[in-house]
């Protein structure tokens, strides 16, 4: 069975999200929720919820939609007046509020419309299957299942699949293959148990974190300085995360898990109620959606906005201050737990009850413990699960000193008896069963992953910042390794390295290169530091020849006699655009983030990316007639450093092409890309250099005027003037008219010049060293 088209019943938040996000894969779906009491008693639009919901998700940030066009895509309509148009429908997937009877009544109705061999299932986060089915058909149960998608849909990867005895194997392989492949999500199979893995173990430890920092005097700022980035949790930590999420929505949680959990759960010993939490919820201090949690942001009588953090124990709020403990610099876990203050001696607390209850839920609630491991980097970002960060601190060391303080060992540190969860044996990573044996971590059909090449092989070569990779078939793999994968000379090395080992990429042993890496961030761009330590000191004409050796890099292997497919994901940003720019063709994940940024910084894409943007945008068979308006949105784009906020939104940049593929399963991108270039390989041949004629003064007078209108409006400021003429001079072509033919290399002369002119203006100086200390834009 095939999934063609979809629906979602309830148009909340986590409803209209699935939604969205269904339509994103290019699915229709419909929407559907209540007809509201005042519009069966006062008339109007019956299926209002719905489109209140799709309009207030065109508005949102972020956006729920990958581009606006996905909204066409969803289909509202209301429980009451379109339940038959389910009849044509290949999943269902139900929304609704977490009540059984209210979901019951709504599985009835679907029962009597919905398609044979159609798959029904819940998003529900607290409610056992079995609750679920209570009173439905042989029919419906054999075709239902649990669909547990974390919040929000489109950016969280964890999806928690649970099937009941009486699910259709083909059914629960259906959409659980549709949701990895389609949606993009890391697929994870539960078992029916009250919170299912993440929300189980996350609700736990959120718990405990926030007891013992009560009960040990830490502040909000401490608890959170530890339960963050040294434990390898997100930055926000405990008290950060919560406010996020809503202090609101923890009394819910707790409650459902508290009338579902065995009795003797030892969620129920840390369980407890909080007069000051109470307090705050009571007042509308829920976090981030209200008036503020555990942290706020106030105002000064002179305007000012200043932080403030709770005071835990007496409800009061003050100053926020940055924490300062030695603990919260420790290298490593066990370093951080065996540092003797106050942070360390938290940090043991908190991980020394989590990750022993983690570890006693297998196989209660996943089989193996590579599943609970998974849900936890998925689902709550941790960079590690709890069994590897039990591994962290060694399953011996973790047993002897939870014996030490007279704590039962968990029963999955017992079966470890001293041996790591997880080892390595040749290329082979394998994990501990329940059994006490060692099996292999197998990948999904069509999954290839970096780290598992890398575990197997060395390097075809390396340096500094760039490694190379055989990924079999004759396809290469080029990965940056710099810190934030910021391009340098390095990198730029690498690249030439990998084209004369490829060669014409037929007679050798390679006959195609992949970019790609899997950090957070393809690349932020070229490394600013380099080059505010050359500009100031002057080094003039090794700043050049660093932008001329960029330039001649990517314009090399655009002309390469072997195509090159980049694989990005996160930001591709300025030089990193650039490279996606100067490739074959590209195979993005869908959550690329991608633009030429370099303004920001004061300087201009100079790498060939303003070049790349002319030729493109010239070359556009949509634009209107005459070059201006192809320039003009070439100079919008790079003029405001505008970025694509996905994928799609990076076709409409013509940053990608529409030949460009883009995959939503991140640990699919690889093979995909490996795939895309012995496609290319097979018949390839290198692009033919353009001819280009661009207007000359005229247009970069036009544009000139532009900017200045922008200022004179308070839109653009001093430098951004500047800097946009430089731009703007560039892209119209420099000294040229319309009749005379420019080569690629007579555009990157004047980027070449334009870059250098504003490295020496002291208004780009102060934004590459504003950039440098606090990452953010300087407003010059």
């Amino acid at each position: 069975m095939t999934i063609k088209k979809a629906a979602v019943i309830g148009a909340g938040v986590m409803g209209s999200g699935i939604a969205a996000h269904i339509a994103n894969a290019g699915i229709p779906v419909y929407l559907l929720d209540i007809v509201p009491q005042a519009v069966k008693d006062n008339g109007g639009d019956r299926s209002v919820v719905a489109k209140t919901a799709i309009e207030k998700m065109l508005k949102t940030d972020p956006a729920p939609f990958m581009h606006k066009k996905a909204a066409r895509l969803v289909t509202p309509g209301n429980i009451e007046d379109d339940l038959e148009k389910l009849a044509d429908v290949d999943w269902i997937v139900e929304a609704v509020l977490e009540n059984p009877k209210i979901k019951h009544d709504l599985y009835q109705k679907l029962d009597k419309v919905r398609k044979d061999g159609s798959i029904v299932s819940s998003n529900t986060s607290t409610i056992p299957l079995s609750i679920l089915l209570d009173g439905q058909s042989e029919r419906f149960a054999s075709d239902f299942c649990i669909t547990h998608f974390f919040n929000p849909p489109r950016y969280m990867r964890l999806l928690e699949v649970v099937k009941g005895p009486k699910t259709r194997s083909d059914a629960f392989e259906t959409v659980s293959a549709f949701c990895d492949k389609v949606l993009g999500k890391g697929v994870v199979e539960c078992k029916d148990t009250p919170g299912f893995i993440a929300n189980r173990i996350g609700t736990y430890f959120m718990a405990v974190a926030v007891n013992e920092a009560m009960d040990g005097g830490l502040t909000v700022e401490e608890a959170d300085a530890i339960t963050s980035r040294p434990m390898g949790i997100p930055k926000t930590g405990t008290f950060g995360l919560i406010d996020l999420v809503g202090l609101d929505l923890m009394p819910l949680i707790s409650k459902s898990l508290l009338s579902t959990l065995p009795a003797d759960d030892d969620y129920r010993r840390i369980h407890r109620e909080s007069p000051v939490i109470a307090k705050m919820i009571a007042d509308g201090y829920t976090g981030r959606k209200g008036k503020g949690g555990f942290y706020r942001q106030t105002k000064t009588a002179d305007g000012r906005r200043i932080k403030e953090a709770l005071d835990l124990s007496t409800g009061a709020y003050r100053a926020s201050e940055k924490a300062s403990l030695a603990s919260a610099s420790a290298k490593g876990l066990k370093a951080l737990v065996e540092t003797n203050d106050k942070g360390g001696e938290y940090a043991w607390r908190v991980l020394s009850q989590a990750l022993s209850y983690a570890a006693d839920l297998v196989p209660q609630i996943a089989e193996q413990i590579t599943a609970v491991d998974e849900a936890m980097r998925l689902g709550y970002n941790w960079k590690a699960g709890p069994f590897e960060l039990i591994d962290q601190l060694g399953t011996g060391w973790f047993a002897e000193k939870l014996k030490a303080e007279g704590k039962q060992v968990p029963h999955m540190v017992e079966v470890a008896a001293g041996r790591p969860f997880y080892k390595v044996e040749g290329a082979k990573l394998l994990f501990l069963g329940t059994d006490g044996e060692y099996a292999e971590v197998r990948r999904a059909e069509g999954v290839l992953l970096l780290t598992d090449i890398k575990r197997g092989s060395k390097p075809v070569a390396r340096n500094g910042s760039a490694s190379l990779w055989d990924i079999g078939d004759g396809v290469l793999c080029l990965e940056f390794t710099s810190k934030m994968n910021a391009l340098d000379a390095d990198i730029m090395a690498m690249i030439r390295k990998a084209m004369g080992i490829i060669g014409d990429g037929k007679s050798g042993s390679y006959k195609a290169l992949v970019v790609h890496n899997e950090a957070a961030n393809f690349s932020v761009g070229a490394n600013l530091g380099l080059a505010l330590f050359a500009i100031n000191i002057g080094l003039w004409p090794q700043i050049e020849a660093s932008i001329a050796d960029g330039q001649q890099t990517y314009k090399a292997l655009k002309y390469a006699p072997f195509p090159t497919v980049s694989a990005p994901t996160g930001m591709a940003l300025g030089g990193g655009c650039e490279m996606l720019l100067h490739s074959s063709a590209v195979q993005a994940h869908a959550e690329t983030y991608t633009g030429l940024v370099e303004v920001g910084v004061g300087v201009l894409p100079g790498w060939g990316g303003s070049k790349e943007m002319v030729i493109r945008h010239l070359a556009n068979k949509r634009r209107p007639g005459g070059p201006m308006p192809a320039l003009s949105a070439a100079f919008e784009a790079i003029s405001t450093a505008k970025v694509a906020k996905s994928a799609f939104e990076a076709q409409d940049m013509l940053i990608l092409r529409p030949t460009d593929g883009i995959t939503f399963n991140k640990d699919r991108l690889l093979a995909d890309a490996k795939a895309k270039a012995l496609e290319l390989a097979a018949n390839y041949t290198p692009p033919q250099e353009p001819e280009i004629r661009l207007p000359g003064p005229a247009a970069a007078t036009a544009f000139s005027m532009a900017v200045e209108g922008f200022a004179g409006q308070g839109k653009a400021t001093k430098h951004d003037v500047v800097v946009s003429n430089a731009v703007g001079f560039v892209l119209s072509g420099g000294n040229t008219d319309i009749t005379q033919v420019m080569t690629e290399d007579d555009l990157l002369t004047l980027e070449r010049e334009g870059f250098l002119a504003l490295t020496k203006t002291s208004g780009t100086i102060n934004r590459i060293e504003h950039m440098l200390e606090t990452g953010k834009p300087l407003r010059n």
